[in-house]
């Protein structure tokens, strides 16, 4: 009876090991942390990539994801923008597939007082759908809420989709 006891206790004592690695290996798998380039490996065809309309570098600047960055299914983009380029703090960006579909929608929220021409630090989270997987376009677009043409704004860059 004492050898069934230390037998099934050593069972699921296993049980429980397996279960607990497998858990921590797929956590840390979904995990990944995407670093830009150092400023020296940045090459002007990445910069070239960023496509700006009704736009530019002085009014909304994109930290993560970089172009051209390899990401995951979930992932945040990170940057700064002036505050008129938000509307009640936030501002709508997208997933496009190489041929404008869009594949998936977000907002980006301000971190920190948007009232301001002066650059307010944002971040926003988006999801891939699973089946996803190849080239896309992220575009951030500033929120226009008399939807007035004259008063659309982007910027747009390529990146990958990839796990």
């Amino acid at each position: 009876m004492n050898h069934l006891k230390r037998d099934v206790t050593i069972l699921i004592i296993f049980l429980i090991a397996m279960l607990l690695i497998t858990r921590y290996l797929e956590r840390n798998k979904s995990e990944e942390v995407i670093t830009p380039p150092a400023k020296e490996e940045t090459n002007a065809n990445e910069l070239s990539e960023i496509t700006y309309i009704n736009s530019s570098a002085d009014l909304i600047m994109v930290d993560l994801p970089f172009p051209g960055a390899v990401v995951g299914k979930e992932f945040s983009v990170i940057g700064k923008a002036r505050g008129n380029w938000f509307f009640e703090a936030s501002f709508p960006f997208d997933l496009r597939d190489p041929s404008g579909k869009i594949i998936a929608q977000s907002y980006a929220q301000a971190e920190g007082e948007w009232m301001t021409t002066e650059f307010v630090p944002f971040k926003g989270e988006i999801k891939v759908p699973i089946s996803y997987i190849g080239p896309a376009t992220l575009v951030l677009m500033k929120d226009n809420p008399s939807a007035l043409p004259e008063h659309d704004a982007s910027i747009s860059f390529p990146i990958v989709i990839e796990y």
